[in-house]
Formats: C-alpha cells, sequence, structure tokens
C-alpha cells in the first residue's frame, strides 16, 4: 500500500474539436490520503468534471486527451495502463457518481440487475452471495431490498440517486468521484444524501472527491478543501483552513463573500464581476487577474505558482503570500 491514495502530479487536459483547443486542465496537483475526502468547488467551466473523468480514463474518445502528467490511483499508474487494467479499476478500485441519475440508469433494467451487473464483473461470487449482497447493498443505502426487481422510472429523484450510490459503492472501492450528486435534488432530499454519504463514507472507509459549486456541502462532507478555477488549483488546505476564514485567495473570498448570511441584512449579494477567461486561448499570467481586484501588471504577465501560507494551505497569489 502506497502513502497515498491519489496523487495527481502537473495534469493538463484538452478537448481538441475542428473549431478549437480547449485548455480544460492545466498543471492540476491532488493528492489525497486513504479514506480522506476532498472538496473540488469552483463555477462551472473550472474543469472539475474533467478532472475527475481523467482519473476514471474517461475523457471522450478523439476529443478528449491529456497532454502532460501522471495520475497514480493505490499505485497504479492510471495514465500508463491498458483499458484492461483499467476496466478492472472501475466500479472496484475507484467508482463515479454522475450528477443526473435520469441518465446514469438503463431505463430498461431493474435496479438489481443494474447493481448485480457491477458484483458480476468484480466478484467471484454464488447465485445465493450475489443477491445477498444487493440485498444488503438496497438496504444500506435506505431502500427496501424487495423493490431491487422494479425499474428506475417506478422511484423518485431522490431513490434513483439512491441507487446510483448503491451501484458506485456495491464493490466497496477505495474511491468516489461525486459529481455534484445533490444538484438535481430538492434542499430536503439534498440533506439526507449528504448524510447518506457521510454514513456510507465513515462505515466502508471510502475516500472521495465532491465535486460541487455548494461550499456549504464541503463543510457537511470533507476533510479537505481545493477551489478551482479555470482549470487550476488557486487554493487548498484543510476544512478548517477554509471554512473558519484563513483563506486568502481573492477568488476564494468572493465565494465566500457570494453566500448570504443569516445574522446580515443586506439587499444584494455580493458578486464577482467578469468572466472567466475563454479556455480556448493560453493565459501565461494569473487567469484571475482580470477580475481581481488586487492585480497589478505582473499578474497578467506572469504566472503564479502555489505558496504555502501555513502548513498544508496553499494559494496561487503573490499578492497575498
Amino acid at each position: 500500500m502506497t502513502s497515498k491514495l491519489l496523487e495527481i502530479k502537473d495534469l493538463s487536459v484538452e478537448y481538441k474539436t475542428e473549431e478549437a483547443t480547449v485548455y480544460a486542465v492545466n498543471g492540476l496537483d491532488i493528492s489525497l490520503d486513504y479514506g480522506q475526502a476532498l472538496g473540488l468547488v469552483g463555477e462551472t467551466g473550472a474543469g472539475k468534471t474533467t478532472s475527475a473523468l481523467s482519473i476514471m480514463k474517461l475523457l471522450p474518445a478523439g476529443v478528449g486527451r491529456v497532454t502532460s502528467g501522471s495520475i497514480f490511483l493505490d499505485g497504479v499508474d492510471v495514465l500508463g495502463s491498458s483499458k484492461k487494467k483499467i476496466g478492472e479499476m472501475r466500479g472496484n478500485t475507484v467508482s463515479m457518481v454522475f450528477q443526473d441519475p435520469m441518465t446514469s440508469l438503463n431505463p430498461v433494467m431493474t435496479v438489481g440487475d443494474q447493481i448485480l451487473e457491477v458484483l458480476k464483473i468484480h466478484k467471484n461470487l454464488s447465485k445465493s452471495e450475489l443477491s445477498k449482497a444487493v440485498d444488503d447493498m438496497m438496504e444500506m443505502v435506505g431502500i427496501p431490498s424487495y423493490r431491487k426487481k422494479e425499474y428506475p422510472h417506478q422511484f423518485s429523484g431522490g431513490m434513483k440517486q439512491r441507487i446510483v450510490i448503491a451501484i458506485a459503492l456495491v464493490c466497496e472501492p477505495k474511491l468516489i468521484l461525486a459529481d455534484e450528486p445533490t444538484t438535481a435534488l430538492d434542499v430536503t432530499i439534498q440533506a439526507q444524501m449528504l448524510a447518506l454519504i457521510a454514513d456510507l463514507k465513515k462505515r466502508l472507509n471510502t475516500a472521495m472527491i465532491l465535486i460541487t459549486h455548494d461550499l456549504g456541502v464541503v463543510a457537511q462532507v470533507c476533510e479537505k478543501v481545493a477551489v478551482m478555477y479555470a482549470g487550476e488549483i488557486v487554493e487548498s488546505g484543510t476544512a478548517e483552513n477554509i471554512f473558519s476564514g484563513r483563506y486568502r485567495h481573492p477568488y476564494t473570498a468572493g465565494l465566500f463573500g457570494a453566500i448570504p448570511k443569516l445574522d446580515e441584512e443586506t439587499r444584494r449579494l455580493e458578486t464577482i464581476d467578469g468572466l472567466m477567461p475563454d479556455p480556448t486561448e493560453k493565459v501565461e499570467g494569473c487567469r484571475f487577474a482580470m477580475r481581481c481586484k488586487y492585480a497589478e501588471d505582473d499578474c497578467i504577465n506572469t504566472a503564479q505558482t502555489m505558496v504555502e501560507a501555513e502548513p498544508g494551505h496553499f494559494i496561487r497569489c503573490a499578492k497575498v503570500g
């Protein structure tokens, strides 16, 4: 067993089409311990989902490609592994919970068969053992096992998401990639899903990367936080570093400033002016410079490196180092 479950170093990913090349991820560095949860936050288009797909080696064929960097998962070189090896890892070592359960589930297969399919691929079990494992997993996520012969359309949105989580966890993978698993749910069901994810993570000692826009969700579930902007991490640290008000990057400050406060009366929430840079254009300097009130000429022209502000707390900004 290696010291880290996941090590991503200097990862860059491009989407190349006839019209343009999109620089989706630029020099990404992430490390994750066994059993640890990382919250990956940032606005739409930051490269969060692309990063997760790279770990699963699920980038669109012929369009998406890794141009540099390395990914090691449980000691295995993901980018250098064969299709067979990656197939053995998906669902067994690493699983992904996608945002929309409607597009993740097969409408013409019973939910029990969809959970069973993963077990058949990865586990050498008897018919009775397989059936019991499906029943146990459904009960674990809060769905009566007698409903395993029903189809996805017979379940509510929250129940569908529970089934997707059951499929992802049935082989007890070491890492779960949860891509905005609560975004399509209402607030009450969202709270139930978060409680379920936290409970299953604790019981199975599963590590997790939780991709979300919602800082409140990260605060509930994660030990580490990484703030992503325009394809790179701009701030990372423990949840205590970030949520105790010790965040330092102007973008992170902008995200927290946009959160409504219960103890303050305000007519309008704060916003971050401007838009992310065009992902089809390479940026030489700080990617946030055009939206940053602290930016100077050297910010625009010089690439920023990660600075350790305190042990384990890193910021990609020369002005706050």
